[in-house]
C-alpha cells in the first residue's frame, strides 16, 4: 500500500467535489427561486424522487426538508408505478432527482405527475433532458467531472446534489421563520432536542427534595441535610423560605481545613450569600451554562419572589442527557 499515493487520491478526490459545491453558487438563480415559491406556497407536502444513487440523496433532502419545516417524503419511484403514486396529491409539489434526466422509472410516471397538475421541480445534470423540459423548474446540479477515476461512480454529482437540495431546505426555514425551538420539537429523542426543550423545572430536585436549612442554625444541621439529600450542598432560607444563601461541600472541606466547630458555629457566617441562582422556567441548557461560567457544580432554583423551589446540580443534567 502506497501511503502517499493514497492521502494524493484522497486529497483529489475532496478538491474535486469541492469545485463542483462551488460551481452551484452561479446557479442560485431564477429557476431556483421559483422552486422556493413552489415550496413555500405548497399546501400539501413535498414529494421527492430518485433512483439508485440519487434516491439515497433525495432521501436525504426529504429528511432534511421534514425537520426543519417543511413536510416532505420520499417515494421510490419504481414502486410508485406500482401503487405508490397515489401517495401524490394535487396539494403536493414533486421534488424528482436524477443525474441524466432520462431515467425511466421517473420518465414513466412523469404524465401521471403531470396531470395531477402538482409544480414539479427537478434536479439534473442535464438541463436539455426530459425531465429538465417538463419540469416547473429545474435546478442545474451537473459537474464537469466525477471524482471516481473512471468518470462512472456518482461521487461529485451526488454531492452537488445534496449541496443544492441543502440550499433549498435552509433557504426555506430562513423564509418560514423557523426556530431552534421548531427544530427540537421534531427531534425530541435526541441531544439537541433535550438541550432546546428540556427546562430547569423538568430535572429540578422540588418539595421535599430540596436540601436546606434555616439560616442561623449549626454547621451540623447542614452536614445532616446534605448527607440525606446527597446533592452536595444545601440552601440557607430565611423565614419566608427565600434563599439567602448556599453552602456546599467545598465550603464544608474549607471550614474543616479551618477546624471549625461543627455544633458552635452558625452556617451564617459560612454560607455563600448573594449565591448565583436561576429561574424554573430557564431551559436545561442555560444552567448548564451558568454552572460552566461561573465554575460551580449546583444551582439554587428561585421565583419571581426569589422563593426556593428547586436545587439542581450538574449530575442531574447528566442523567437529563443536556451536557
Amino acid at each position: 500500500m502506497d501511503e502517499e499515493r493514497l492521502r494524493k487520491l484522497a486529497l483529489a478526490v475532496l478538491e474535486t467535489e469541492a469545485a463542483a459545491v462551488r460551481t452551484l453558487t452561479t446557479r442560485i438563480d431564477a429557476a431556483f427561486l421559483r422552486a422556493c415559491r413552489y415550496m413555500l406556497e405548497c399546501g400539501g407536502r413535498v414529494v421527492v424522487l430518485g433512483m439508485g444513487k440519487s434516491g439515497h440523496i433525495g432521501g436525504k433532502i426529504a429528511a432534511t426538508l421534514a425537520s426543519t419545516g417543511t413536510p416532505a417524503f420520499f417515494v421510490h419511484p419504481g414502486e410508485a408505478s406500482h401503487g405508490d403514486l397515489g401517495m401524490i396529491t394535487a396539494r403536493d409539489v414533486v421534488l424528482a432527482i436524477s443525474n441524466s434526466g432520462e431515467t425511466d422509472e421517473i420518465l414513466t410516471i412523469l404524465p401521471l405527475i403531470k396531470r395531477l397538475g402538482v409544480a414539479l421541480i427537478t434536479l439534473t445534470g442535464n438541463p436539455d433532458s426530459t425531465l429538465a423540459r417538463a419540469a416547473t423548474a429545474n435546478l442545474d446540479v451537473s459537474v464537469e467531472t466525477e471524482a471516481c477515476p473512471l468518470g462512472l461512480a456518482p461521487t461529485a454529482s451526488t454531492t452537488a446534489t445534496l449541496a443544492m437540495g441543502d440550499a433549498l431546505a435552509i433557504s426555506l426555514l430562513e423564509c418560514r421563520g423557523f426556530t431552534a425551538e421548531d427544530f427540537a420539537r421534531s427531534h425530541p429523542g435526541g441531544r439537541l432536542g433535550r438541550r432546546l426543550l428540556l427546562r430547569i423545572e423538568d430535572v429540578m430536585h422540588s418539595g421535599k427534595g430540596i436540601p436546606k436549612i434555616p439560616e442561623g442554625r449549626p454547621l451540623s444541621l447542614a452536614l445532616v441535610e446534605m448527607t440525606r439529600k446527597g446533592l452536595g450542598m444545601t440552601a440557607v432560607v430565611d423565614e419566608t423560605g427565600r434563599a439567602v444563601g448556599i453552602f456546599t461541600d467545598g465550603d464544608l472541606r474549607r471550614a474543616f481545613d479551618k477546624g471549625v466547630d461543627v455544633h458552635a458555629t452558625s452556617i451564617d457566617r459560612l454560607m455563600t450569600r448573594d449565591c448565583v441562582t436561576v429561574a424554573p422556567q430557564r431551559l436545561a441548557a442555560e444552567g448548564l451554562q451558568i454552572m460552566e461560567t461561573h465554575k460551580i457544580n449546583a444551582l439554587l432554583v428561585v421565583g419571581g419572589d426569589g422563593a426556593l423551589v428547586g436545587a439542581l446540580n450538574m449530575h442531574d443534567l447528566l442523567r437529563a442527557g443536556v451536557v
